[in-house]
């Protein structure tokens, strides 16, 4: 790339082939993913996120197969970031703030082992900061009931179906009496209060 076409790529705030050497992933495990979405989007330093299924056997699974709590997989969300402007540290705290951590059952109205919710991890770093932000939300006394969410290995993530993508966008009412309905949004505004 030339100097010049660099430079102006940089004065109208536009990413370079170097930033993008620059991006992380991170995947999350947080019940319904359509609720996951919104959170991490809203991030400053966040440069995208799928939804999709990880953690289990077989590859390329539709949400009907998920959907039968067969196959292992979670529903899950792959953030990319930029390390530069968010810390994977900073991506766990929007985790926890959106999930409740003490239930081994699934998330809220969802049951069933494709709503547990889990942290996986790239490497011996993001498993150190995991296990750090998990003792210290222990720690905290927010929840009576023992944080029970485990930190995993990652493992192959396949995006879900298109329709699923940004649901809260594309079906915002729909999305807005979900998230209602199934208790996640007062349980989140009673925990974290100050997000609100």
């Amino acid at each position: 790339m030339s100097r010049l076409l660099f430079g102006l790529l940089l004065l109208l705030g536009m990413s370079t082939p170097a930033d993008a050497d620059e991006r992380r992933t991170a995947i999350f495990a947080g019940g319904c993913f359509w609720c996951m979405q919104p959170p991490f989007d809203n991030a400053k330093g966040v440069v995208a996120t799928e939804v999709g299924y990880t953690g289990g056997k077989g590859a390329n699974p539709t949400y009907a197969q998920v959907s039968t709590g067969t196959t292992g997989h979670y529903e899950a969300i792959r953030v990319t970031y930029d390390p530069k402007r968010i810390a994977y540290a900073e991506l766990l705290e929007i985790f926890w703030h959106n999930i409740d951590p003490t239930d081994g059952n699934g998330q809220f109205a969802d049951r069933g082992s494709q709503y547990h919710t889990a942290v996986f991890v790239n490497n011996a770093e993001e498993r150190r900061l995991a296990e750090e932000s998990k003792a210290k939300l222990a720690a905290s006394g927010k929840f009576v009931r023992p944080i029970i969410t485990p930190i995993l290995p990652a493992a192959p993530f396949y995006a879900a179906e298109e329709y699923h993508q940004g649901f809260y966008r594309k079906e915002s009412g729909h999305y807005q009496r979900y998230k209602k309905g199934s208790g996640r949004a007062d349980f989140i505004e009673r925990h974290w209060p100050e997000q609100h």
